[in-house]
């Protein structure tokens, strides 16, 4: 399988730590995206997002700094046993956090869909939620 991948950078006018709790803390996660996340916080745990779509396990969280998780979607064209693997980069910058984002592994048939849905299910409203 042919594989691809994904490079996105972000500011958000926020802290990291507080970037980082809504990318990890349920909550937060479903109030910026308005969909429902689970995510236990803890290394080996569990994470889902918009409502089990996309899924997979935290493997490294170091607070307000880097997240690392396996990350699936639940999409045609995406092999069942087949995770990538995301991380999230969160550095205080003038005026709020540069937000590194990189998804290594995703499957070429689905990876322009999935590079276009960070931007509109992930990024957009993130930003929007912390201009709000």
């Amino acid at each position: 399988m042919e594989t691809r991948d994904l490079h996105h950078k972000v500011i958000l006018k926020t802290g990291p730590n507080q970037a980082y709790e809504a990318i990890l803390d349920p909550k937060k996660h479903s109030d910026f995206t308005d969909s429902p996340a689970e995510n236990d916080g803890k290394v080996g745990g569990e994470h889902s997002a918009f409502d089990g779509y996309c899924f997979g396990e935290n493997v490294e969280l170091s607070y307000g700094k880097r997240i690392v998780q396996t990350w699936q979607a639940d999409e045609d064209g995406w092999p069942e046993d087949h995770f990538s693997r995301v991380i999230y980069e969160f550095t205080a910058v003038p005026g709020g956090t540069l937000l590194t984002f990189k998804q290594l592994g995703v499957p070429e048939e689905v990876a322009d869909s999935i590079d276009q849905g960070w931007i509109d299910y992930y990024w957009e409203p993130l930003k929007a939620y912390f201009e709000d």
